[in-house]
């Protein structure tokens, strides 16, 4: 019979943990860089849009060596917030940080197709109606995206209860602080005789990522008919 241990229940709830702070800090920003890239004409468009895709084919580990340098205490990010007393390396909030960092460009690659396949000529309707900038983001932009944005914030969450590379480089694989489950499975992996509870760390993974999808699914059908 397949249970879980104390530690993997730990290494579960730190996953949830996780995902959703990386999610709910990122998209705010993710809605207003899509914006950006969906409406905005100033140059060097391209130059954002490729820098924030980048972490979608740099290596992870790669992606976690560079937000240790970052973050370090002689990086210029970890000085600061070693000044306030304030530390990521081998916490949670590196390994949110990490999450937030590869996950992001799902978010806003999503949102931003969403923004894009509004029809301008609502625009044009609201500006004839004296409708602002603001106006036009809450009552036609942000409405009109609503499947987008929650189909981000979903690929971001999946993508981010996967996270393994940038958050073992980051934040450590310390059991009870910052072991998620890819982290724990790749302990079990390594350790003699661990291959059952990497078996069962898996299958709670894959039930997990399945509840997202599905619960996704349901709810873009749902607000597709509303």
């Amino acid at each position: 019979m397949l249970t879980l241990s104390p530690q993997d229940i730990q290494a579960v709830g730190l996953s949830l943990k996780v995902a959703t702070t990386a999610t709910l800090i990122s998209t705010p920003l993710g809605i207003g860089v899509a914006y950006l890239l969906a409406f905005a004409r100033i140059r060097g468009t391209a130059l954002l849009e490729g820098l924030i895709n980048l972490p979608l084919v740099l290596p992870p580990v790669v992606v976690g060596y560079l937000l240790l340098l970052a973050f370090g205490r002689h990086g210029w990010i970890g000085q600061f917030l070693d000044s306030l007393k304030l530390r990521v390396i081998f916490s949670l909030s590196g390994a949110v940080i990490a999450s937030a960092v590869v996950g992001f460009p799902l978010l806003v690659r999503s949102i931003r197709l969403g923004m894009e396949s509004i029809d301008p000529a609502l625009f044009q309707v609201s500006r004839t109606l004296g409708a602002g900038w603001w106006d036009s983001l809450l009552t036609i932009i942000l409405p009109l995206s609503g499947r987008a944005i929650f189909a981000g914030m979903t690929l971001m969450f999946a993508r981010s209860l996967g996270e393994f590379g940038a958050t073992v480089i980051l934040a450590g694989n310390i059991p009870g602080v910052t072991q998620t489950i890819p982290l724990a499975i790749y302990e079990y992996t390594s350790t003699p005789g661990g291959d059952r509870m990497a078996l069962t760390l898996c299958l709670v993974s894959i039930a997990l990522s399945f509840t997202v999808l599905l619960v996704s699914e349901a709810a873009g059908r749902r607000l597709k008919r509303s």
